[in-house]
């Protein structure tokens, strides 16, 4: 264990993106815009109207004898809530930044709750390939996930940026288990068929007060024989998007951040419109939305990201990828992209 743990740490010492003992994005980048601290807290506590939504969202509850095998030749998705997605193709399964605790937070006592409940219960889980993870924030790297899948005894692979493996072996996964890239490194999965690819992205890591930025962060791409699927995770908008598309797509889907966005964060979040401008530099088809309908993590009204992004994508000429909390959608059936979350009274 602590030959490995030695690998790690002079892995993250080799990286290009670790300096002076943190990691940094590829641009100097704030998480929060100089002299907006003050009128931040005070529009959070002002404008607290429609944060959440009036109801649960609407969804289709699933269990593992949902799931067919993967298609070999499409590609199927199910959105899980926030950032957490069922991606299928070319015979694997994934799970991205899978999070079932009821808040994403230290604290299950405290913090941001859930809006509804995961429409698939862990104990239902379908088999999975491998398992995803973008960064170590608490709406990504989910503990209380985790150390299910060390007690139901799952052997499935953990993809994380270089530093987070530290996270997984402390909670006990297994150190065979975990493999740790840095930004351009890849894996292959499925006997070679599947690339696996870890992309720049421009955000920030930690989980307590002393550890920001110890961990890396990153942007997956899922490149198999006939079919490429981009995965943000998290982060913000950055002139790396075209250089990606340029090296790995183009791609038939694209999953991109929309919510928990402020122009004082302008430069670690998205938001829709910054989605539909990466959308279209990372060449991509289909847009399906993420990070939103979740959590309560931004200042905005809980629908407004969403809402936005359906008013501005035909302008753009994207195509979305709207389905409900638990919908299976194939890439090759995408059904029309319904303003379904209008239902919620």
């Amino acid at each position: 264990m602590a030959q490995h743990r030695e690998s790690r740490l002079e892995r993250i010492r080799r990286s290009p993106n670790f300096r002076d003992g943190v990691f940094h994005n590829a641009l100097p980048t704030r998480v929060m815009h100089r002299g907006s601290s003050l009128a931040v807290t005070r529009e959070w506590l002002t404008n607290r109207d429609r944060r959440r939504p009036s109801a649960p969202l609407p969804s289709v509850p699933l269990t593992r004898g949902f799931f067919t095998a993967p298609a070999q030749d499409d590609v199927r998705v199910c959105w899980l809530g926030h950032s957490s997605v069922l991606l299928e193709l070319e015979g694997a399964r994934l799970l991205t930044d899978p999070v079932w605790s009821e808040r994403a937070s230290p604290s299950q006592r405290v913090g941001p709750a859930r809006f509804q409940p995961v429409p698939l219960a862990l104990q239902q889980l379908p088999e999975l390939t491998a398992v995803l993870i973008s960064h170590d924030h608490y709406d990504h790297l989910d503990r209380g996930f985790i150390e299910f899948m060390v007690r139901s005894g799952s052997r499935v692979p953990f993809y994380v940026p270089l530093g987070v493996g530290a996270h997984l072996e402390r909670w006990g996964v297994a150190p065979e288990r975990i493999h740790e890239l840095d930004w351009w490194e890849e894996a292959t999965l499925v006997a070679g068929r599947l690339r696996l690819v870890s992309a720049p992205a421009q955000h920030f890591s930690g989980r307590g007060l002393f550890d920001r930025n110890r961990t890396l962060w990153t942007s997956w791409a899922v490149l198999g024989r006939t079919h490429r699927v981009y995965f943000g995770g998290d982060g913000g908008y950055h002139p790396g998007f075209a250089d990606i598309a340029r090296r790995l797509g183009p791609f038939d889907l694209t999953m991109l951040e929309i919510g928990a966005y402020h122009p004082s964060w302008g430069d670690i979040h998205l938001g829709p419109e910054n989605a539909l401008r990466a959308h279209r530099e990372l060449e991509g088809r289909h847009l399906l939305p993420i990070h939103w309908g979740t959590f309560d993590l931004g200042i905005h009204a809980w629908d407004e990201p969403i809402m936005t992004l359906k008013e501005h994508a035909p302008v753009e000429g994207a195509r979305l990828l709207l389905p409900r909390l638990g919908q299976q959608v194939r890439l090759s059936e995408v059904p029309d992209a319904s303003a379904w979350w209008r239902d919620v009274a």
